[in-house]
């Protein structure tokens, strides 16, 4: 068995896809815009709506994409990228929990819960072993039926972190079926309408600000905006 070391130099840890950091952030909100559409159309609308769903289907691919871009950098695994990440993704999971809950139930766990799955799981993979692995495989099987998008939601995700460290058409065959698996959930293939979009994000260099703490509150606070909305109507 190949210890960490000797697999990290059969393997080393590349970043060749290069998107710049602003429009990694233009990604990001493109995907918080279509997501408040697609749940305004949801939750307040009745659907009323059809392009806003087709276009709520980009918004997992984008947020897992944005997410295992930044996994993959060089060097974030020994910086405490993935600690850090799961800890937060846990704590606004969980504050968003209370109105997700009585928008949508208990079940599946919203999409941060399913962010920070896949961020375990990217976690595990990069450390290796045979133990690690069992664990992912586990993980995967038993939290991917728990949250949002299920194991496909999971599979787009560890596809994009997959092509991010070694783009390749292979990897890119398999991160684009992965991203179509989620038209089972779906109904349509408007995910794949990512792809192209982050092609382009990659050809220029947008003069957008990060706001790190933006998404993570972001989320919970539109889902209790919407309940409170629908609670008035």
């Amino acid at each position: 068995m190949l210890t960490r070391s000797a697999s990290t130099r059969a393997h080393p840890p590349t970043h060749p896809f290069v998107v710049a950091d602003g429009s990694l952030e233009a990604l990001k909100w493109l995907g918080l815009v279509l997501m408040t559409l697609d749940h305004v159309n949801k939750f307040l609308l009745d659907q009323r709506f059809a392009l806003f769903f087709d276009l709520g289907r980009l918004v997992m691919p984008l947020f897992g994409f944005v997410l295992m871009y930044n996994l993959a950098r060089p060097g974030g695994g020994s910086a405490g990228v993935h600690r850090r990440t799961m800890g937060r993704l846990l704590a606004f999971g969980a504050l968003a929990m209370p109105a997700g809950v009585s928008l949508v139930g208990w079940w599946p766990l919203n999409i941060l819960w399913t962010l920070l799955v896949a961020t375990g799981l990217v976690q595990l993979i990069e450390r290796g072993g045979r133990l690690r692995t069992l664990a992912a495989v586990s993980v995967f099987i038993l939290a991917g039926a728990l949250v949002e998008f299920w194991w496909f939601g999971l599979l787009s995700c560890l596809g994009a972190w997959a092509f991010c460290r070694r783009p390749t058409l292979t990897r890119l065959g398999v991160w684009a079926a992965a991203i179509a698996s989620l038209g089972l959930v779906n109904g349509n293939l408007a995910s794949l309408a990512c792809l192209p979009l982050i092609w382009a994000a990659s050809q220029v260099a947008l003069p957008v600000r990060r706001h790190r703490w933006v998404f993570y509150a972001f989320y919970p606070a539109h889902l209790s905006l919407i309940w409170w909305a629908g609670q008035l109507g």
